[in-house]
Parts: structure tokens; sequence; C-alpha cells
């Protein structure tokens, strides 16, 4: 069994399985009391990447939380249900017929910063309670609209009444909401039959290991290293007494220009020390500290 974790996996999520059982399925393969979660639910109807964190990194999920995301939804018109999908209660409709064209026509109006009032059956919480509890406990559940990012949206695929969207947006999309809105715009109704998430950030599906090839024997030879989650985040080295001083939740100085309020600082081996933020002027004092995990000039 590996030992001592700290990093990241980019799990291929297969169809018809919650995410916390992904998270069960890689806590069974890690030495008790290890910390273990994932950047962002993914519903059992979808597959795709799904990033699981151990170790120290689990400290870092939320900026997998807040990268931008990359899904390819199917959809058919002339059906609702309570869950916006297919598996959920369905109902059938008159759909008027729609054309390729006039699917394209309405999808300029849901790219940019848009409002979106999330589905009933979601994890949000509604006086405390999860909403799909409540759902499915038969209450009503109204949920107010919020701002959300559409980056990019186009139609791969179309065989009226099912259509395929290629989709980059921001963190706290819906894509079932979103072909239930868009449907609205044509007049219909549609349900998600299908969901992939082809990324988040940086990390692709075409990299991501299937949950079935992930065995304790080799889990340790796709763990990927926590900066992967930072990728952007300006970076500086730490020279001198600089590890001790953090270890030990101390600040160091830095030049960096205004507009960086986050630092990720690096030993000489290349190892995450550190999440900086600034404190002011020059000074940058810990945010989220590894420096305990590590020892200094370690091989």
């Amino acid at each position: 069994m590996a030992s001592n974790l700290f990093g990241i996996f980019n799990i291929d999520k297969p169809q018809d399985i919650t995410s916390r059982k992904v998270v069960n399925h890689v806590c069974a393969m890690v030495p008790k009391k290890t910390r273990v979660g994932h950047c962002g639910t993914l519903d059992p109807l979808a597959t795709g990447v799904l990033l699981v964190c151990v170790g120290p990194a689990t400290r870092l999920i939320q900026f997998g939380q807040a990268a931008p995301k990359h899904y390819v939804g199917t959809f058919r018109m002339g059906l609702s249900s309570d869950t916006e999908d297919i598996t959920g209660e369905v109902q059938s409709h008159d759909s008027p017929p729609v054309t390729r064209d006039q699917l394209e026509s309405v999808l300029p109006k849901f790219i940019g910063n848009i409002d979106q009032r999330p589905p009933a059956f979601s994890a949000l919480r509604v006086g405390g309670k999860r909403a799909y509890d409540l759902a499915r406990a038969g209450k009503e559940v109204k949920l107010k609209s919020r701002k959300i990012d559409i980056y990019s949206l186009s139609v791969v695929d179309f065989d009226f009444p099912d259509f395929r969207l290629d989709i980059k947006c921001g963190s706290g999309t819906y894509v079932r909401s979103l072909g239930r809105d868009i449907a609205e715009a044509l007049g219909t109704h549609a349900v998600m039959t299908e969901l992939v998430r082809a990324g988040i950030g940086d990390f692709r599906q075409s990299d991501s290991v299937k949950l079935e090839d992930l065995t304790s024997e080799n889990i340790a030879d796709h763990l990927l290293a926590p900066q992967s989650l930072i990728p952007d985040m300006a970076r500086t080295d730490l020279v001198g007494d600089e590890f001790d001083k953090l270890r030990d939740g101390n600040w160091i100085r830095r030049d960096m220009p205004e507009s960086v309020q986050e630092l990720a600082a690096y030993d000489a081996e290349g190892r995450l020390v550190v999440v900086l933020k600034r404190d002011s002027g020059r000074l940058f004092v810990p945010k989220i500290n590894f420096a305990l995990h590590w020892k200094p000039n370690a091989s």
C-alpha cells in the first residue's frame, strides 16, 4: 500500500457511480486516516475528469473547484424531468420541429456572464439542507438564479430531437440547466441524456486514469504533483533560511507586482512548500503551509 501520498489523481469517472464512491475507492488504497477529497462533484450519469486530492493536497481543493471546466453534453428535446436529466421522472411534450440553424441562433445569448437557476436536484443547500434531499422528500424547492460564466458554446452534433454541445464554462455551472434554458428559448423542453467532463483547467480526460485501472500497486505511479492544481500562480524559489522561517509561520519578503496577491513558494528540489498571500507591501505570509510535510534538503 502506498504511503506518504501528497498529490492529485486525474480519474476518469465511470457512469452510474457517485463521486463519493470514487473517493471511497481511493481511500481503500491509501493508509488509514489519509485525507482524500475531490474537486467538484460529477452526477452519477456523468463521466470524465474527477480530480481527487490526497494527503495535504486536499487543502488545494479550492483551486480545482475554481478552475474552468470543459463539458460535452447531450440533450433530447421534447422531454422534461424533475432532475432535468434522463434519470428523473420524465414527461413527454409536443415539441415543435427545431433545426440546427435555429439551435445555433440562440446560443450566443447563453455566452458570457449569465443568470442561471440551478436544478432542484442539486447539492446546493437550502436552509441548511441539501436541495436534492428536500426534492426527494417531495418538498418544493425554489433556488434563486445566480451568475455563471459560459466562455464558449457550440453544437457538436444535431439530429433532432437530439443535440450535443461543447461547453467551456466557469465553476458552478449546471449543464443540465443550460440545456433546459436553451430548449425554452426554442419554445420546447429538453433533458440531458449524457454528460462528459472533458477537462478541468489543464487536466484532460485523455490523460486520466480509468478507475478500474487504479490499484494499490500502481497508485503512486498515477499521482500528480500538488502544484498541478495551481499552474498559473506566480512562483518564487526559497533561499537561505526561508524554508525554516515559513515552517514556523513567519513571513518572507518579495518584490512582486501589486496584481500578485498569492504566491507559490518552492524549495530547491521543486517541491511546493507554501502558498503565500500578500500581507502588506512586499511581505508575504503563509496561506496554505506544507513545510511541515517536507524535510528540508531531503532527497
